[in-house]
């Protein structure tokens, strides 16, 4: 009598993990934007030098939690029917899905942002874009592709004029949602992107080549903006700024003239760096997201066995993200906060194995077990009354 021993949970993972229908390109892709937003949190980086390769750390700010973006729209598409348009009578309990995705998602950036560190914590927004873009669900790639672009060039002016013309408004929705670290209108055009892209077979090489070059493309046109900006001095950290406050409608218009609403919608134009939420940045960090994306997906098959690490750390975001913030916490206590590539290092480390040895073990990762089952539960149909057939007899 023979016995079949059965592999071993590693050997299985191996051999298994990132095959189709996932896509481990995508994975990858990622895991590389979550240890790059620890990067931007809690690394030491140089201004950078494109001729100094000590100095490319610093690509991490602001690029990193784009890419996150762009692959969040990539998710959206690949959930709701990957190349294929969601049918319409599936739209109810996708729509209700998302909703349940994004409440949770929203409700654990809260929990991230009540630890009191410094970091801008991407998840309350990214919980607001799942509910955001469900109007779009049933676009084809070339409305999305057109949409993103219409925000991408002009969002960032009529935000700037209208910012300008009301004197530089402040208030919690507005911060949160317009004139942030992560402006919906700057982020929506990211989301629908990746959406276009998750439509277009963005698993095949082919796909994966033209993104590549497309992306070239855009940092060459968003980055030449910049540069063209920092020459001229146009280009402002900020165009968010400037301006003084107005009582009343006979000191409008000198205030008005100070806050310079021609000069306002020319800096955001050529703004481009990190955060700023300028049309070049939007380009060429977005041309950046849509590479590194590419690359990955085409390199994927070859480096399988390399890549898988990363894959596993993207495969489990959320988790990985809420741990990494955690640890901001409670290493540096309350309200306090620190900078260092060693610990930088760590973190990376320590995501890496952990999420390795977690998805061998158990597979999905325990904030994406729990989202996964605030959608099921939001889409769930409730039972019924009982329905009675027949005649009904008396006592």
């Amino acid at each position: 009598m023979s016995t079949v021993s059965k592999p071993l949970p590693a050997t299985r993972w191996f051999r298994e993990f990132g095959r189709a229908p996932r896509i481990l390109g995508l994975d990858v892709a990622r895991g590389l934007a979550i240890l790059g937003m620890a990067g931007a949190h809690i690394g030491e980086t140089e201004a950078f030098d494109p001729f100094d390769l000590s100095t490319w750390t610093d690509l991490v700010h602001g690029r990193s939690s784009i890419l996150f973006a762009v692959l969040a729209g990539i998710s959206i598409a690949l959930m709701t029917g990957r190349s294929a348009l969601p049918d319409p009578e599936r739209m109810p309990s996708i729509r209700l899905q998302l909703v349940g995705r994004g409440a949770v998602i929203f409700l654990i950036g809260l929990a991230l942002e009540m630890l009191n560190t410094p970091i801008a914590v991407i998840l309350t927004l990214y919980g607001l874009l799942y509910v955001a873009v469900i109007p779009f669900l049933r676009w084809q790639p070339w409305k999305l592709l057109i949409a993103a672009g219409i925000l991408a060039l002009a969002a960032p002016a009529v935000l700037a004029l209208l910012a300008a013309l009301t004197l530089y408004p402040t208030g919690a929705g507005i911060s949160l949602v317009l004139y942030g670290s992560y402006p919906i209108t700057a982020w929506l055009a990211f989301v629908f992107a990746g959406m276009a892209l998750g439509r277009l077979h963005v698993e095949k090489l082919e796909t994966a080549a033209i993104t590549f070059g497309v992306g070239v493309g855009l940092m060459l046109v968003g980055y030449g903006l910049g540069l063209v900006g920092g020459v001229t001095g146009i280009r402002s950290s900020s165009w968010m700024t400037g301006g003084e406050g107005a009582a009343g409608w006979s000191t409008y218009p000198d205030a008005l003239a100070a806050a310079d609403p021609a000069g306002a919608v020319v800096r955001a134009i050529f703004a481009v760096d990190p955060h700023s939420g300028g049309t070049a940045e939007i380009l060429g960090s977005g041309g950046f997201a849509l590479s590194v994306i590419a690359l990955c997906v085409l390199l994927s098959g070859p480096l399988r066995a390399v890549l898988l690490p990363l894959g596993a750390l993207g495969s489990m975001p959320l988790s990985a993200y809420s741990v990494h913030v955690a640890s901001v916490a409670l290493i540096a206590g309350p309200g306090g906060f620190f900078s260092s590539n060693a610990f930088w290092a760590a973190t990376a480390i320590v995501l890496l194995l952990a999420t390795t040895l977690w998805s061998i073990l158990f597979g999905r990762g325990p904030l994406e077990r729990l989202v996964g089952w605030a959608a099921t539960r939001m889409a769930a149909v409730p039972p019924g009354p009982p329905v009675i057939t027949g005649r009904r007899v008396g006592p």
